[in-house]
């Protein structure tokens, strides 16, 4: 299939969700030009601010294959990807995304993040709205925790 149907296929996806009741937000994670995954925005059936349709994907995707790395994966998007949720696939090592609709033909009816990508180009420490601070532990030495893990993969 074409990037433009496999487009299309995360559109129709995203107009089932708005009729099912949710947002209008789908996205498919193909492997070899399959589809291996599929998600749709269920922040409102789950109140989990995160279940966005990329997230959802990326889960899916990670389970069926059996990996959290998808170098080997596109996502296709029916929406610009949030900042969160472009942080992940890029953490998951995915280069090729690729959406249908902007952050600009989203602003119009509430749906843009381009306010948030906007505050997350400052530095943590600086952005507005938001408190951010490092405590250190009392008892350990700073790196103790991260240790304890990389003895524990030995």
């Amino acid at each position: 299939m074409s990037d433009n149907l496999f487009l299309q296929q995360a559109i129709a996806l995203a107009r089932e969700n708005v009729k099912a009741g949710g947002r209008p937000f789908a996205a498919l994670v193909v492997c070899n030009g399959e589809v291996v995954a599929s998600g749709t925005n269920q922040m409102l059936a789950l109140n989990d601010p995160t279940a966005h349709a990329e997230l959802m994907a990326l889960r899916q995707a990670g389970k069926v294959l059996g990996r959290v790395r998808l170098e080997d994966c596109i996502v296709y998007a029916s929406g610009q990807p949030c900042p969160m949720c472009l942080a992940a696939m890029r953490m998951a090592g995915i280069s090729q995304i690729y959406y249908a609709y902007s952050n600009q033909d989203a602003e119009p009816f509430g749906l843009s993040t381009e306010a948030i990508a906007e505050a997350l180009r400052v530095a943590p420490q600086q952005q507005s709205g938001l408190t951010y601070k490092q405590f250190k532990p009392h008892d350990e030495e700073q790196s103790a925790l991260y240790r304890f893990w990389q003895t524990s993969q030995q």
